[in-house]
């Protein structure tokens, strides 16, 4: 199976973010390293071919996977580099995962990564007007809906924005949230206030729903 439009991948151009978070009234700015993202969220077809596993909801090769978990995504991604022939990104040792910057493999976006690549250099809550660009409860017939179905953002990434959330690679807030990671973009169930390109959400690293999965990013500049 020919999947290789599945892993295309764009390469954001340097810069820095300022991350926001309403609910402490705290900002913060990141100054990204290089790295690319992938253009579409990883699709069904592509979980299945790396795992042989099926875990969505509703079925569809170009839908994108969701009932998975943080778990689930780190493991997919070391499962996808070895397959690939490049190094893990990640240690995976029972409930503790470790991160290698210098791996050259797939991994998960960080949230700067992902702010940075959602807004595309634009500013406000949406990269355009939101019928445009995402599913969302507004449009979707509360259903999911095929990758790439929407207008890309100016960098050529799909889907930032609605159809399902996507696991980052940060925990939200240790202090008070424990080992809760960090959700990004918004899903196809959600009102259109949750579709910002700044909206944070969190969830347990076990935690499997049908509006959440993962898109792959990879350190480095383009190869």
């Amino acid at each position: 199976m020919d999947l290789s439009a599945d892993l295309r991948m764009a390469s954001p151009p340097p810069g820095r973010v300022t991350l926001s978070d309403r609910r402490t009234r705290r900002s913060w700015e990141v100054e990204l390293q290089p790295y690319r993202i992938a253009v579409f969220p990883v699709t069904q077809a592509l979980y299945a071919e790396v795992t042989g596993a099926r875990p969505s909801t509703s079925h569809g090769g170009r839908l994108p996977v969701e009932g998975v978990s943080w778990w689930d995504a780190v493991r997919f991604c070391n499962a996808l580099s070895e397959r690939t022939g490049l190094t893990p990104a990640y240690a995976v040792d029972g409930e503790s995962a470790d991160w290698d910057p210098a791996a050259d493999g797939y991994r998960l976006p960080t949230e700067a990564e992902w702010e940075h690549a959602c807004r595309a250099g634009t500013g406000g809550p949406h990269y355009g007007p939101l019928d445009e660009i995402a599913w969302y409860r507004g449009n979707s017939g509360e259903a999911l809906h095929e990758v790439g179905g929407k207008r890309p953002n100016p960098w050529g990434l799909h889907d930032m924005l609605g159809n399902v959330w996507d696991w980052c690679w940060d925990v939200y807030d240790p202090e008070v949230y424990g080992g809760y990671r960090v959700l990004r973009g918004g899903g196809w169930f959600d009102e259109h206030w949750s579709l910002r390109a700044s909206a944070r959400r969190r969830s347990h690293p076990s935690y499997r729903v049908d509006d959440v999965g993962f898109r792959l990013a990879r350190s480095g500049p383009p190869a």
